[in-house]
C-alpha cells in the first residue's frame, strides 16, 4: 500500500482471520483486528476518529507523540502484553532514527554510512514486494551488517546508490533558498523515493523545504529541517490538512490532481521544516 493523504482500504483486502493496518490511516471496516498508528492526520473524516473513540477492543491503538510506530508497537507489546524481543532491539533503535529522522546531522542521513541506512535505500526503491520480504525474513535472525553484504541485495543497492549521488547533483541544480526556505521542483525527474535530507545537506542555513516532486503513485510537496538553525513556528500536518493533506507537525503532504495538460495521475506535495 502507498501511505497517501487520501488513503482509503478496499474492503476486499480485509480477508484475512488477523488484518492490521500499520503506520497508516484509520479504517472502521468490522473486519480490521489491530491498528497502530503515530501520525497527527490519522484519521480522515470525522466519523472515522468517533468510531475509533468507541472502540473497546484493545487493539486500535493511537499515539501521535511516538516518532517511531515501530517503538509505539514495541512499547504496547512489552508493557500491554507482556513480550519482549530484545535481540530486535537494533532495528527498534533504527527505526527511530529514520522514521523519526532522529540523525545527527545532515551528513549522517544522506551520505548512508550505516547498513541500516543502505537497506532503507533498498526498501525504499523495491519494486514489489519480494525483496521486502526476504529482508524482513532475515531481519529476524541476523545483523543489518549480514543482510546488506547478501549479494541479492548489494546488486540493488550499488545502482541505487549511484543514483543517489547523481540526486544530490540534480537538486543541487534545481534548488534555489530564500529566507530560509528551500524550493525545488523534480517535476519530469525519475526521482521517487529520493533522500529527503539532501535540501539540508546542500543548504544547512535553511529552515523548510518546499518540493514538487511526481511518484509513480502521486507527484508531491514537502517540510522540516531536524538541525535548523531557527526553531519552526508551523504545524506542517496542520497546514496540509487544509488541503486534503496531513503528516506530522514536522513533516507533511498534500497530494492532488494535475491539470489536464499535465500526465495523469496525482500530484502530492510535501512539505518538510525543521
Amino acid at each position: 500500500m502507498a501511505h497517501r493523504a487520501c488513503q482509503t482500504f478496499d474492503a476486499a483486502l480485509f480477508d484475512g482471520d488477523e488484518n492490521a493496518i500499520v503506520d497508516s490511516k484509520y479504517s472502521s471496516n468490522p473486519r480490521l483486528t489491530w491498528w497502530f498508528d503515530h501520525h497527527q492526520s490519522a484519521f480522515l473524516t470525522p466519523e472515522d476518529t468517533e468510531h475509533y473513540r468507541r472502540d473497546t477492543s484493545g487493539r486500535k491503538l493511537y499515539d501521535p507523540s511516538y516518532k517511531s510506530c515501530t517503538s509505539f508497537i514495541c512499547d504496547v507489546a512489552g508493557e500491554r502484553f507482556g513480550f519482549h524481543a530484545p535481540d530486535l532491539a537494533d532495528l527498534v533503535h533504527w527505526s527511530l532514527i529514520i522514521d523519526g529522522a532522529q540523525y545527527a546531522d545532515a551528513r549522517t542521513a544522506v551520505e548512508l554510512g550505516e547498513p541500516a541506512m543502505k537497506l532503507t535505500l533498498v526498501i525504499e526503491a523495491a519494486k514489489g514486494s519480494g525483496i521486502v520480504h526476504r529482508i524482513i525474513g532475515w531481519m529476524q535472525s541476523r545483523q543489518m551488517a549480514e543482510i546488506i553484504s547478501e549479494p541479492e541485495v548489494q546488486a540493488l543497492y550499488q545502482p541505487l546508490y549511484q543514483h543517489h549521488l547523481e540526486s544530490i547533483e540534480i537538486i543541487k541544480k534545481r534548488a534555489r533558498q530564500e529566507d530560509g526556505v528551500v524550493f525545488f521542483d523534480l517535476a519530469g525527474y525519475e526521482m521517487e523515493g529520493y533522500n529527503k535530507f539532501i535540501p539540508y545537506y546542500l543548504f544547512p542555513d535553511s529552515t523548510y523545504t518546499v518540493s514538487v516532486s511526481h511518484p509513480a503513485f502521486a507527484p508531491n510537496f514537502s517540510g522540516i529541517e531536524p538541525w535548523a538553525p531557527v526553531a519552526p513556528n508551523h504545524n506542517l500536518a496542520t497546514i496540509c490538512e487544509r488541503y486534503g493533506g496531513g503528516g506530522h507537525a514536522r513533516v507533511g503532504a498534500i497530494t492532488w490532481s494535475p491539470a489536464p495538460s499535465r500526465r495523469p495521475g496525482r500530484w502530492r506535495r510535501r512539505l518538510w521544516p525543521s
